[in-house]
Order: structure tokens, then sequence, then C-alpha cells
């Protein structure tokens, strides 16, 4: 489709469409990546656990936003709690003092991967530059307002890329194109129209973020680009530091590599949903649900067990993802010093748990045919298919008979067996297939297959 963008005084028509191609199979099969928000924003680490992004009504989002990695924008309402913390706790200090004060000294890279490997993630996307247009590497443009010249003094980015790789995982890159709030003096932010309407759209703030980016490609090769918010409105053109060019660029180095939807009305290879926000991309042929294991991003000191996921929570949304088509990019916010909080932990270290007994329920999945089994909520039950072997992940009191909404003549019920290979006993009756669970060791659901018939 070709569309008309506005580029400052002059109208281009881009034809988008030509960018098209068929969806790399490794993103299909992969169902688990990790989000690291990280920055100077975990320095004050805090924000209102005031709920999930599309359950607050707008009019209480951004004023009590959740999102710590807001925090210099919470800051600058005048009545907000987030103000209040801050003139408490650190008086009239300007936000980039925060960026002298991240040390990240404990941050061992090598640790973070072994715990997202074992978790069953099989790619890892570190913010790069977030909204507060701090660099983790040494950008192009930034002076010194980056980790390689101040705060940890190091290239987070590089020592991220590097583990990554080396535990046997893809590596992407997120990049805040759509919002640099040290680009200008920039108003508050209280509204969701405001994000875009006050987001920079100017000729030189897109040529910035181009070189940006392009620069990320040519030293990391990212197997995903990850935008978020909008593009500047001037760089949406096919000529030299357009937006076409710079996807043209993408796909020309890495050949199977992936582009989000953030970027306007251009391309994408796939659509987003963040926590409840915008749930319609679920419906999409390729769609990934981005969400942290608590209430924000980067990490939130205020933020205790009553807002983090557990083990069994994780395990069920991430099968709940799988089992309509998408991936989970699921989000770890490290502490300023580089540590993974122990909530935090102990939730990716249940889900390691379950994914050593059931990742082939997961990774390579595809959604079942509704003709053979249907999802349910009580009992909890999702239907995943892995070649020639469908997998009913279901979460109930074990040691009980439990009844599942399934056509008994397309299941092979002599072959009903756990992950683990364990037999279980199971029969077709009036309200579908009937297992007899195992009493269960853990909290979390457990996975029966059967050979279809």
């Amino acid at each position: 489709m070709a569309t008309p963008v506005e580029t400052g005084s002059r109208i281009e028509t881009v034809e988008w469409s030509r960018l098209a191609r068929p969806l790399p199979g490794w993103f299909s099969d992969a169902k688990l990546g990790i989000f690291i928000h990280w920055g100077a924003y975990s320095v004050p680490a805090w924000a209102e656990p005031t709920g999930e992004l599309g359950a607050v009504d707008e009019a209480t989002w951004f004023a009590h936003n959740a999102y710590a990695e807001w925090y210099w924008n919470t800051i600058r309402f005048d009545d907000s709690p987030a103000r209040r913390h801050h003139r408490q706790t650190y008086g009239d200090a300007p936000y980039d003092e925060f960026l002298d004060a991240w040390r990240a000294e404990q941050f061992d890279p090598q640790d973070w991967c072994a715990l997202f490997a074992r978790a069953g993630a099989r790619y890892v996307v570190p913010t790069t530059k977030h909204h507060d247009g701090i660099a983790l590497w040494d950008a192009p443009g930034t002076g010194s307002r980056n980790t390689v010249h101040r705060g940890p003094r190091r290239d987070l980015i590089a020592d991220l890329e590097t583990a990554v790789r080396g535990a046997g995982m893809r590596f992407g890159v997120y990049y805040s194109g759509g919002l640099d709030w040290s680009t200008s003096d920039f108003p508050v932010i209280d509204t969701d129209a405001n994000v875009r309407a006050l987001r920079p759209n100017d000729a030189a703030y897109a040529a910035y973020a181009h070189l940006h980016v392009r620069d990320l490609i040519d030293r990391f090769r990212p197997d995903v680009l990850w935008n978020d918010i909008e593009w500047p409105d001037f760089g949406k053109h096919a000529g030299p530091l357009g937006l076409f060019e710079l996807f043209q660029h993408y796909y020309a180095t890495v050949a199977d590599g992936v582009v989000n939807d953030r970027w306007g009305d251009t391309h994408r290879d796939y659509r987003t949903s963040e926590y409840q926000h915008h749930l319609d991309a679920e419906g999409s042929p390729a769609w990934q649900n981005c969400r942290g294991i608590g209430l924000s991003f980067g990490y939130n000191q205020v933020e205790d067990d009553r807002h983090l996921m557990s083990g069994p929570q994780l395990v069920r949304h991430l099968v709940d993802v799988v089992s309509r088509g998408g991936n989970l990019l699921l989000n770890v916010g490290p502490t300023a010093s580089g540590l993974i909080p122990d909530g935090q932990r102990r939730t990716l270290e249940a889900l390691a748990d379950w994914m050593a007994v059931n990742s082939r329920v997961v990774h390579g999945s595809r959604p079942l045919d509704g003709e053979i089994a249907d999802p349910s909520g009580t009992p909890w039950v999702r239907w995943t298919r892995t070649d020639a072997t469908v997998w009913a992940v279901v979460d109930a009191p074990g040691g009980a008979a439990v009844t599942l909404p399934a056509r008994p003549g397309r299941l092979d019920l002599a072959s009903a067996a756990l992950a683990d290979g364990t037999p279980v006993p199971a029969r077709a009756d009036s309200g579908g297939v009937t297992v007899d669970l195992p009493v269960r060791t853990a909290e979390t659901p457990v996975a029966v297959g059967f050979a279809a018939s």
C-alpha cells in the first residue's frame, strides 16, 4: 500500500508494501523473549503501582504513572505523588544527576543470560535509549550523555550482546524513536494524544534517530528491531536518512531480522500489545504481548509480591499467549547496581523449573484447531500443538479427575502422557475427555500430551 506521508513541508508517497515478506520461522517458533528496561530511572526506581496499562483510566494514568521509566515526566506534574517523593528525597536535583549516580557495579551479564536461557527465552531485547534520551552505548551525536562516558562508564549494549549470543539466544534492540525528552524543554505529557502530539518531528531529530538506529544495526546486527511510540514524521520517506532506506539497510544486514509495529503507519513484521493496551493486535497473524513481571518495566522499589506475577501466574500467561498464536516479551527491570531483584528472580526461576520439563509444549508450537478442543476457565485449560502432538496445559488440583473440553474422536486417548513421559489415564465421556491428573509437586500447571488421531 502506498501511504502519503507529510515530511516537513512536503508530502511524499512511500510504497511501504515493497518491504513486506514472510515472517522468519525463528520468530514464530521462539515464543518467549526477555525485555530489559535499565537506565538512569533505575536510580530513583519509584512509581505508584496503580495498575496495568489499559486497565487504568487515562485521567489517572499519567500523573500516577505505574511505569518507573517515566519518572522524569511524572515528576513534572505539580501535584503528583512522584513529584512530592522527588522533592523529599532529592530536593531539586535535575534528572541527569541520576545518570552520574548510576554505577552498575554488580552487573553480571552472563548471570542474567544464564537465567533467561533457563527460563526458556529465545531472544533478549534491552533498551538502548529510552524516552530520557540517555544511550546505553556510545551513540553518535550524544557527546558524553551516554553510559560509556558517564555513570557506568561502559558499553552496556555491547556487554549484553556478547552475553546473550554466548548463551545461545538471539539479540534485539529497543529504541525510543518517538520520544526523546532530552531534545527540548518538553511539556508535561498528560494524555494519550499528547504522547504523539508532543514528540519531536523535525528534520534534525529525524536524522539523529536514523543515525542511532543505523549504528545499532551496523554494530550489533540485531535480530529484533523494536521501536517505541512512533517515528519522527520528517523521517518517513524513501530518500537518504529516510525510514524506508533504514528498513532496507536492516534487512540487507540481517536477512532474518524482524521489526515491530511502532513506527507509525509505515511497515511492520508483527504487531504488539502491552499489558491490557492494544489487545486488538492479538488477533493478527503475528503478534507479541509485552509486559513486566510487575506493573512497571523499569525497576520500581515500591512494588512487592502483591504486584508481581508469581511463577504459576507467569506460566499461565505465557501459555495463554502462545495458545492464541502470540509471543511473550517478558520484561526484567534490574536495579541500578545491576542485580535482578529477588522477586523477579523467584518468578523467573519458577518458570525455568517448569520449562525444564515442558519447553516442548511452548517452543515451536502453534495454536490448536478449535475443531479438536476448546480453552476453558474452569478448569483452566489451554491447548497448543507441536507436530503430531496435542498438548493440554491444565491448572487444576492434582490427584483428581479433570474433564477437558475436547472431542475424544480427534485424540488418541491411549497415548496420554505428561511432558516427561509419565502415562496419564484418559477416557471419553459426555463432557469431553477426562484425565486423572497426578499429584503435583509444584503449583504450576501440568501439560498432558496426546497423539492426534
